[in-house]
């Protein structure tokens, strides 16, 4: 494992280290991989979104001008390629009926204790959550509450202002509570505000 800084490692990719390319990559993609899989809620999309922004992430390092740290802007071009990606999913034909999207159902309750079927149905309840947020609100409130970015950071991310940050985090969270809470709000509701 590297352990110089990402500052280092930045230096040393632009001279062209493909050591410290690889080491730079290696050391964000899990929460850049955890990141698209987020914002896109489909793991053959995350996969894809990661890959393109693993891809983008070494074509711009050149342009990289240190005005935010390595981090920040690696969670910018990743959050502008996942949602990227889902534009070109609405564009794309469904490819198989709609029915066979569902999660396959479990036989009854998990047994008494099981702490991990808990945590795996927290977690897809809150992926589908997610997927229906519009894809703005579920930038901001994956980068600030599973992230863990600040709001100034997140702004830098979305190229938004940070009040713009901030209504979109609550408007997120307010259409969240109800789906993870097992309310789901409805389309009417859902546009009140």
């Amino acid at each position: 494992m590297d352990r110089r800084s990402d500052d280092q490692l930045v230096t040393a990719a632009r001279q062209g280290d493909r050591a410290a390319t690889d080491a730079l990559l290696r050391r964000h993609y899990p929460r850049l991989r955890a990141l698209c899989g987020r914002l896109t809620g489909d793991p053959s999309d995350a996969d894809d979104a990661c890959q393109e922004a693993l891809v983008a992430l070494v074509r711009g390092l050149p342009r990289f001008d240190g005005r935010s740290s390595f981090a920040t802007w690696a969670y910018r071009v990743t959050t502008n390629t996942c949602l990227d990606e889902l534009r070109r999913r609405r564009r794309r034909p469904l490819l198989r009926p709609p029915e066979e999207d569902a999660q396959p159902s479990m036989d009854g309750p998990p047994a008494a204790g099981t702490d991990v079927a808990d945590r795996v149905a927290a977690r897809l309840d809150l992926d589908a959550a997610l997927a229906e947020l519009a894809p703005e609100f579920r930038a901001a409130v994956v980068l600030r509450d599973l992230c863990q970015l600040s709001y100034d950071e997140i702004a830098h991310v979305l190229d938004v202002p940070v009040g713009t940050v901030r209504s979109r985090i609550a408007r997120g969270r307010a259409t969240l509570l109800p789906l993870v809470a097992g309310n789901p709000v409805t389309g009417a509701e859902r546009r009140t505000p």
